[in-house]
């Protein structure tokens, strides 16, 4: 029989599960906005979005066109990068997510530092300052979208929502003629999926105007929401170690 204690754990991790979900989804969602509109259309979160970006600017205007191409092996070398250091730290007996979290917001801290240098120089988004600024957020982003499919894969994907939002409406459906074995799966599935599209959505909107209002000083939001996740986490890993 489980204690109340043991009750009143389970039910703390499975809300501060939910607290990352929508954190992680909310800064994708944020990010992935202010690069769209500051650097002509570059996706930082959804980068495969660029490739569709790509073949628009291939037969119109190629603002940021070369932006976009390099964003692509960037993201490709900062996820494997991501995951040799997650190995490395793993072997040595130590948790890769407060790393790799402290890593993505050092990364969006320059982002927003070259970003407003970019706009007190008053250079274009064909600047080496915009690339740079892009390609930082790209690198950022590619952490998270790495840790989404390892050490983090239990909280479910935080920076493309197309599949989320597909399988939140074939739960929906399966819901109600399902078996009641299987509405509890179906049920803690929507539990994660349904956080994450909302908090994706929400940033995505909270993103847009904050950047139009304030600019590139609008990325201090998510790094904020990032950085009271890393220590939330660090505190949690602390507190098990500690038992």
């Amino acid at each position: 029989m489980a204690t109340n204690g043991s009750a009143g754990n389970a039910g703390n991790a499975a809300s501060g599960g939910k607290l990352e979900i929508g954190a992680f989804a909310f800064v994708a969602g944020y990010t992935d906005v202010i690069g769209f509109i500051a650097l002509a259309g570059l996706f930082t979160a959804h980068v495969t979005g660029n490739l569709i970006m790509i073949g628009v600017e291939s037969v119109g205007s190629t603002e940021g066109l070369f932006l976009k191409v390099l964003a692509l092996p960037v993201f490709v070398g900062a996820v494997a990068l991501a995951r040799l250091t997650e190995k490395r730290l793993i072997q040595r007996g130590r948790g890769p997510v407060v790393p790799l979290i402290a890593a993505e917001i050092a990364l969006l801290a320059a982002f927003a530092g070259v970003g407003l240098r970019m706009h007190a120089l008053g250079a274009g988004t064909e600047s080496t300052l915009a690339m740079l600024a892009g390609l930082l957020a790209v690198a950022a982003m590619a952490i998270q979208n790495a840790l989404s499919r390892t050490s983090l894969a239990d909280l479910g994907p935080t920076t493309i929502m197309t599949g989320n939002s597909t399988q939140v409406i074939i739960d929906l459906v399966d819901l109600p003629s399902t078996s009641p074995e299987a509405r509890g799966p179906i049920r803690a599935r929507l539990g994660k999926m349904v956080p994450s599209v909302l908090s994706f959505a929400v940033g995505a909107i909270l993103g847009a105007l904050a950047y139009t209002r304030f600019g590139y000083a609008a990325v201090a939001l998510p790094i904020v929401v990032l950085l009271v996740t890393c220590i939330r986490r660090a505190q949690s890993q602390t507190a098990v170690q500690a038992r």
